[in-house]
């Protein structure tokens, strides 16, 4: 029996899902994190840093919501402030003059909603990720884990390839804000969530996605195993694709367009 919408969003913020350290520790075991935006703080909802896949030099970029109590608290359960994003650009700035392509793991219901954020730059913050990520002449690859939310998502999704995986969901808000502000009720957030067109299926069908990872084929180290090997393969197509960057940029400029 096939899930609703809603249930899947239900999934895709459990605390026992994998988060993106998860995937770190399992596809790049050499991984090195570095810290700091070098303007104010070091934000624990973005972790990032160097590794390398099966001898390829990656800059790896996970969003982290934690598992315990504490852990999530920490990380303000994956919603990122300014510093997190100018830190994943700082990071992503670096990957091109040593030749490494991005990788970035994302998991979050938005960027971090609070005044301190809104004074330090949140917005300008998550624009100049947008408008840097497409111009970044290096191969960027984004999947999406669990919760892919507005532009707090975005900031680390324009890339030549974006995957969800199968219980994933990508939305400009959560159903709750969605049947609030459409019907000021946010009981009514099962409704919102199949409007929405928000789980991986749509997002494929829509063009916003290139490929769904099926979570239910074999084991977690087989699911492990087999993201390592199409990731590494995709990332060796990306190197040798010609006229990546225009590709990039027209891949963004083809979503929501209606065939005559």
């Amino acid at each position: 029996m096939s899930k609703s919408a809603y249930e899947i969003v239900q999934q895709a913020r459990s605390n026992k899902r994998r988060t993106g350290l998860d995937f770190v520790e399992h596809l790049f075991p050499d991984f090195m994190e570095l810290h700091g935006d070098r303007r104010y703080a070091d934000d624990p909802a973005i972790v990032g840093g160097g590794a390398t896949l099966r001898g390829m030099p990656v800059t790896v970029i996970a969003m982290e919501k934690g598992h315990t109590s504490r852990e999530r608290a920490r990380r303000t359960f994956g919603a990122p402030h300014p510093e997190g994003y100018r830190k994943a650009l700082r990071l992503m700035q670096q990957a091109p003059k040593f030749h490494r392509p991005i990788v970035c793991l994302v998991d979050t219901s938005g960027a971090y909603c609070g005044v301190g954020a809104e004074e330090r730059g949140q917005g300008q913050a998550i624009a100049e990720n947008l408008m840097e990520m497409m111009t970044l002449d290096t191969p960027i690859l984004s999947i999406l884990i669990g919760e892919g939310g507005s532009g707090g998502a975005l900031a680390l999704a324009v890339a030549d390839r974006v995957w969800m995986l199968q219980s994933a969901v990508y939305s400009v808000i959560s159903p709750e804000g969605c049947a609030s502000i459409l019907w000021k009720d946010a009981k009514l957030a099962q409704r919102a969530a199949e409007c929405l067109k928000l789980t991986a299926q749509d997002a494929l069908q829509n063009g916003i996605i290139e490929e769904i990872i099926s979570e239910d084929e074999g084991t977690e180290n087989e699911l492990y195993a087999r993201l390592e090997e199409k990731i590494a393969s995709t990332l060796a197509q990306l190197k040798q694709e010609p006229d990546r960057l225009n590709k990039r940029y027209a891949r963004f400029r083809a979503i929501g367009q209606k065939a005559e």
